[in-house]
């Protein structure tokens, strides 16, 4: 059985998806701060849980029969981990410290960990590929590689089976329309651009139209949360011949403006855009080098199109359940 910890949030639930559509039993533990429940597909079990109390980690680990851990439970907004680090400590590397410590009380030596492109901090160079240095600019990222350098060392004190998955833009929602993108406050390009183009918001600020680009706009890798669903899996099986950490990314770099125009176009609606100035932090180019996850997980992106990853989060967009 594997244990889904945030199994509620938008990449774990479809994660959840993915796992029990492919013969996976699966528990779910979240505390739903930010996750959903109607996200949880209902094959799965759930445990109300937190990382912050080892009495309700220990409890799921004592009832059930876990074979490996997807560890998707952090905070992740990167303006809020500047302003309130506490939180990002205390929850992402706190709790996960937590977690790591009920594992070895129940001999539970495999995980997979939702790590980031944050972690590389401002590029040195693109495509980043897995080598690149990592010097993290925020608080949130700090904790993540934390995280990272914490697994290596329980690999080498207990045997520790890890994979850290660091994936660059998640985007789009399930294809069939079931589970979907739902944060408050939204903080993702596309799901805003939808957003105004339907009117639920006044318009969609672009932050800098003078960057070193084709078109001026920052260029980000937008992956479809299906194809992170996928590498976890894959990810999961890969657990005992090889630890460490693998880049998630189509490898293929979307500005801005090409956002917003086939939004546009799959939408068939104009996007109120208003420009403002660039925003502190804001490198102009992120994307991902991602020969690794092919040739290690032997993972290959369905969702190398644009216009098809916003489909997809349209469809959620307007036939919205939670």
């Amino acid at each position: 059985m594997i244990l889904v910890m945030g199994g509620a949030g938008y990449i774990g639930s479809h994660t959840v998806k993915h796992l029990l559509d492919n013969g996976y039993e699966v528990v779910v533990a979240d505390n739903l701060i930010y996750g959903h429940r109607e996200a949880v597909d209902p094959r799965a079990k759930f445990e109300l849980a937190d990382l912050a109390d080892k009495v309700s980690l220990r409890n799921v680990f004592g009832k059930y029969s876990i074979d490996a851990v997807i560890h998707f439970a952090a905070f992740a907004y990167v303006g809020e981990s500047v302003q309130n680090p506490q939180k990002y400590y205390h929850n992402n590397v706190i709790g996960t410290s937590n977690l790591l410590d009920v594992m070895l009380e129940y001999g539970v030596k495999k995980i997979v960990f939702s790590s980031t492109c944050a972690t590389y901090g401002e590029p040195l160079y693109t495509p980043i590929d897995e080598k690149h240095p990592q010097n993290p600019i925020n608080p949130y990222g700090r904790t993540k590689l934390m995280i990272e350098q914490m697994f290596a060392d329980y690999e080498t004190a207990y045997g520790l089976q890890h994979i850290a998955l660091r994936y660059f833009n998640a985007a789009g929602c399930a294809a069939d329309g079931s589970i979907g993108e739902s944060h408050t406050p939204e903080t993702h390009l596309i799901p805003l651009v939808l957003k105004a183009i339907s009117g639920e918001r006044q318009d969609i600020k672009v932050f800098g139209t003078d960057y070193d680009t084709p078109d001026g706009t920052c260029i980000r890798d937008y992956i479809h949360v299906e194809d992170l669903a996928l590498a976890h899996r894959l990810a999961v099986e890969k657990l005992g011949s090889y630890n460490g950490c693998i880049n998630l990314g189509t490898g293929v770099g979307t500005s801005v403006k090409e956002i917003i125009v086939a939004a546009e176009h799959v939408s068939g609606k104009k996007c109120p855009t208003e420009y403002a100035p660039r925003r502190a932090g804001d490198p102009a180019r992120l994307f991902a080098d991602n020969t690794k996850a092919k040739e290690i997980l032997g993972w290959q992106p369905k969702y190398t199109n644009i216009k098809d990853i916003i489909q997809t989060a349209w469809n959620w967009e307007l036939n919205r359940k939670y």
